[in-house]
């Protein structure tokens, strides 16, 4: 496993800052031919919560999903270079060969956002479904860490995924749009070969079916299960959905 500590933000991550609530969270996402998963450890000022969904791409088992708006924290583990499951019947267990990754910290309404993304990540480890004899999986994951003062209204577009290009070189991606999206110093980026490199600003459609940007590059995408969930905790309301599929195109850049 590659050595990497897991940076900080540069600036004070108290739960509050005035009447906004600190943001922060860990998201690992895993694809492979046999399957998607996601799993996240979320918090919104003193509150936190996890969340994690399955999509069986080999077996069209469909999705599973579950969130804790308590966390259990036998659940769902996101150490550095690890990710472990064990609930519902899922138990995931991978380690994370994490990189550098790529930084960033934007203003975002009178504070700031702090974010660092990896993709491509080599993960190896064993996967049990209802009780079944584990077995080994191997595949590529994109991480996400992210902190800070968010404005009270957020709304932000985003993807992150890996794949090859005809030629069978690695890619993977992590774009946005409606937050750490200036023109330069943004979270944008595109891995080929593992190399990461800023892209222009994207677009994308309101029925997500694919992603525009100005150099005249498109994704295309094709949904295979979705993850939706609206909440409202008081303190914070939320509209979320992450459909899981596959993409086909060009990338920005």
């Amino acid at each position: 496993m590659v050595g990497v500590r897991r940076p900080a933000p540069p600036f004070p991550t108290g739960l509050f800052r005035g009447s906004r609530p600190l943001k922060r969270w860990r998201y690992v996402a895993i694809f492979s031919e046999e399957l998607m998963a996601c799993v996240a450890l979320v918090q919104v000022g003193p509150m936190s919560q996890s969340f994690w969904a399955l999509h069986q791409r080999s077996t069209g088992g469909g999705l599973r999903e579950r969130t804790r708006l308590l966390r259990r924290r036998s659940a769902v583990r996101l150490d550095e270079g690890r990710m472990r499951l064990d609930d519902d019947g899922v138990r995931l267990d991978l380690l994370l060969e994490e990189t550098p990754g790529i930084e960033a910290v934007c203003a975002h309404g009178r504070a700031e956002v702090w974010t660092r993304k990896q993709a491509g990540v080599a993960a190896h480890g064993t996967i049990s479904l209802d009780g079944e004899p584990a077995r080994e999986i191997e595949a590529l994951a994109v991480i996400d860490d992210t902190a800070g003062h968010h404005a009270r209204h957020t709304e932000w577009w985003w993807t992150a995924g890996v794949g090859e290009s005809p030629d069978g070189v690695a890619l993977a991606w992590n774009l946005v749009a409606g937050v750490n999206d200036p023109e330069t110093g943004s979270e944008r980026a595109v891995w080929v070969a593992g190399e990461p490199a800023e892209v222009p600003p994207v677009t994308f459609a309101a029925d997500l079916s694919r992603i525009s940007c100005g150099d005249g590059s498109e994704l295309r995408f094709l949904a295979e299960a979705e993850r939706s969930r609206s909440e409202n905790l008081v303190i914070v309301r939320s509209e979320y959905r992450a459909p899981f599929g596959t993409f086909s195109g060009t990338l920005p850049g």
